[in-house]
């Protein structure tokens, strides 16, 4: 009897089978979208059916990364229906790149992983210098992203260009662009921008949508000025003010390289600075910087000491500048209050009649003010 070990019956429970690999061959500039279904991930091994209704969810991540490269983009609206991935490489992601796709069957909790090896290259056949972006708010981004509606797209909008090939060059939702989620309401859309190029030039319809009038008109809300039929209505509802044109036919200026100097400024009759300077001593002038406050200072203090201690008469002086009768006058007045102070220090007097309660505090009972002695007479009968 074989024993199975730990990770071969880790491998069992999870029901995961060799990984598939696929290759694809993305392009520059053009936009890659891969779906991911049933038919492309094979959710349980062979002798098992896969049903067709089952629900699944994918989880996509560069090879030894947590994350998918900055240009890839994954989507997946709910488990019952596929996930798509899309994204347009630019020039820096050409190479070889490996995106790892694990798949949860969200029933039997089946386990399916596959490998996508991505070569990235430039793009075949002529260039697309004629650039334009349209907002279609009539649909979210994984209803577009299949070849039918994207094909359907591009044949309406035949019809507002010149003849030549169109072709898809990029696909974002509007929520990628800052966009709100709407309100649940039947019929209210995320929106997508669709990006289209084109070897032929612009025409005067798509040229008049950015124009300046144009753009006032829908600054002011009102619908831009279209010189042709609408090709696109009602299929796909296009926001004609977020229209965008880029032409790239015409090479852009280099931008002019500064050329380093020698670090000399060139004449200049308004500016000659001398090329040698004077020798100059500054011991004078930092002297009489610090020394002639200093100074002042000093005698100030001084004038200030002067006026404070040696302007002082002194109660010797003064005393001599007095009569004596005044003198002696003064010092009666001095010791006889004096006196009284120390006998009325020693003298037991009631408190003013004023400053007694009328009632008790705490009890709230009223108490007649007591009798001040020093109002009874000494005789009885002369009250």
């Amino acid at each position: 009897m074989a024993l199975l070990t730990p990770m071969t019956g880790l491998s069992v429970a999870l029901g995961l089978i060799e990984a598939q690999q696929t290759t694809l061959h993305p392009q520059v500039g053009r936009i890659f979208v891969h779906t991911l279904d049933h038919q492309s991930s094979a959710l349980l091994p062979e002798h098992v059916a896969a049903p067709p209704t089952a629900p699944v969810t994918y989880h996509a991540h560069l090879q030894g990364h947590p994350d998918l490269p900055r240009w890839l983009r994954y989507t997946q609206r709910s488990p019952h229906q596929p996930g798509f991935l899309y994204g347009t490489a630019r020039t820096e992601d050409r190479g070889r790149q490996v995106i790892e796709v694990v798949a949860y069957n969200r029933d039997s909790f089946d386990t399916t992983q596959q490998r996508l090896v991505l070569l990235i290259g430039d793009p075949e056949g002529p260039l697309l210098p004629y650039q334009a972006e349209f907002l279609v708010c009539s649909h979210d981004v994984e209803e577009v992203l299949p070849s039918a509606p994207a094909s359907r797209f591009l044949t309406a909008l035949g019809g507002l260009w010149e003849p030549g090939e169109l072709q898809l060059l990029n696909i974002t939702s509007a929520l990628d662009r800052g966009g709100r989620v709407p309100l649940p309401i039947e019929g209210r859309k995320e929106g997508v921008y669709i990006k289209v190029g084109s070897a032929s030039p612009f025409s005067t319809c798509l040229k008049m949508l950015v124009s300046s009038d144009s753009q006032a008109r829908c600054a002011r809300g009102q619908p831009p000025l279209l010189s042709c039929y609408d090709s696109l209505a009602p299929h796909f509802y296009v926001d004609w003010c977020n229209v965008s044109l880029v032409d790239k036919s015409v090479p852009e200026p280099a931008d002019e390289v500064p050329i380093p100097g020698d670090g000399i400024l060139e004449h200049d009759p308004f500016f000659c600075p001398p090329t040698e300077a004077t020798p100059r001593d500054f011991l004078t002038d930092a002297l009489v910087t610090l020394l002639v406050p200093l100074l002042v200072a000093l005698l100030l203090a001084l004038l200030l000491a002067y006026i404070m201690c040696c302007r002082r008469e002194g109660q010797w002086k003064r005393d001599l500048a007095t009569s004596d009768i005044q003198m002696v006058h003064h010092c009666t007045i001095r010791g006889n209050t004096e006196e009284l102070r120390q006998m009325a220090a020693s003298r037991e007097v009631p408190r003013p009649l004023s400053t007694l309660p009328m009632f008790n505090v705490r009890t709230g009972e009223r108490m007649p003010p007591s009798v001040d002695i020093a109002q009874v007479p000494l005789i009885l009968d002369q009250h």
